[in-house]
C-alpha cells in the first residue's frame, strides 16, 4: 500500500499532471463566464431580430400537455433553444482555449529563441587540409586540361 501512494505521488506532482489540473480549473471558471455572456448578451440579441425566441422549444404532438405546469412542459418538449445557447457555448469556450493554447505557444516559441545557442562556427581547415584541398583542385583542373586535349 506504501508503494502504491508513493506512486499516485510521484504521478499527481509531475508537471503535466499539475498543469492539466489548473487548466480544468481555468476552463471551470470560463464556462460560467461564457455561460453568463451568452446567456445576458447573445440570446437576448438574438430574440431582438425578428422576434426570434433561442429559448424555444417544440411540443410533441403526441404529448398532452393540458394541467401541466412549465417545469412538466419543459421536460416533454424538445428544448432546440437550451441546445443552441449550449453550441454557442461551446464554441466560444473553443475559442477562447484555443486564443489561450496559441498565446502560451507563442510565448513557448519566444523563450525557446533566447535560449537556444547560436550554431558553433565550423572549425578551419589544418594546413594539411589545405593543401590536400590545393592538390585536389589541381589534379582536377588538370585531368579536365588532358581530356579537352584528347576531343
Amino acid at each position: 500500500m506504501k508503494k502504491f501512494f508513493e506512486e499516485f505521488k510521484a504521478f499527481a506532482l509531475k508537471g503535466n499532471v499539475m498543469s492539466m489540473a489548473v487548466g480544468v480549473l481555468i476552463g471551470g471558471a470560463f464556462q460560467s463566464i461564457v455561460t453568463a455572456l451568452t446567456s445576458d448578451f447573445i440570446n437576448p440579441l438574438i430574440a431582438s431580430f425578428g422576434g426570434a425566441e433561442i429559448a424555444g422549444m417544440i411540443r410533441l404532438p403526441w404529448v398532452d400537455y393540458t394541467g401541466l405546469d412549465t417545469e412538466a412542459v419543459t421536460a416533454l418538449a424538445l428544448n432546440y433553444g437550451h441546445f443552441i445557447t449550449t453550441v454557442i457555448n461551446f464554441f466560444i469556450m473553443a475559442l477562447i482555449l484555443f486564443l489561450m493554447v496559441k498565446g502560451m505557444n507563442k510565448l513557448m516559441e519566444i523563450g525557446k529563441k533566447k535560449e537556444e545557442p547560436k550554431p558553433a562556427e565550423p572549425p578551419k581547415p589544418t594546413k594539411e587540409e589545405e593543401l590536400l584541398t590545393e592538390i585536389r583542385d589541381l589534379l582536377k583542373s588538370g585531368a579536365a586540361e588532358k581530356s579537352a586535349k584528347n576531343k
